[in-house]
């Protein structure tokens, strides 16, 4: 499969995507119409909105601009790769404090 080139068709995508997510918050809030819901709700939107925003941008800018991410699985598998890179470095550290 091919990545997605058209500009309208882009713009066709983002726009069923902010339509699913009204839908699905309006069904929560349906759901149980309370205030509280409401806050939760609007501020899980806000920190996964966050969350996607330094996985891509704050990562990519500040963290490591060598790397281009194809897309949270990505990050993911490049987190995991350069966490357990770090655990190498200390526990080769440590052995060498040892000796």
């Amino acid at each position: 499969m091919t990545d997605i080139s058209s500009p309208r068709l882009l713009y066709f995508k983002g726009a069923l995507f902010v339509l699913c997510g009204v839908m699905a918050a309006g069904l929560i809030l349906v759901d149980s119409p309370s205030l509280r819901t409401a806050m939760l709700l609007g501020l899980a939107i806000w920190c996964f909105a966050r969350a996607y925003y330094f996985a891509f941008y704050v990562i990519e800018h500040y963290v490591d601009g060598s790397y281009r991410y194809a897309g949270l699985g990505d990050f993911f598998l490049w987190s995991w790769k350069r966490f357990r890179s770090s655990e190498k470095k200390i526990e080769t550290s440590s052995t060498d404090e040892e000796l």
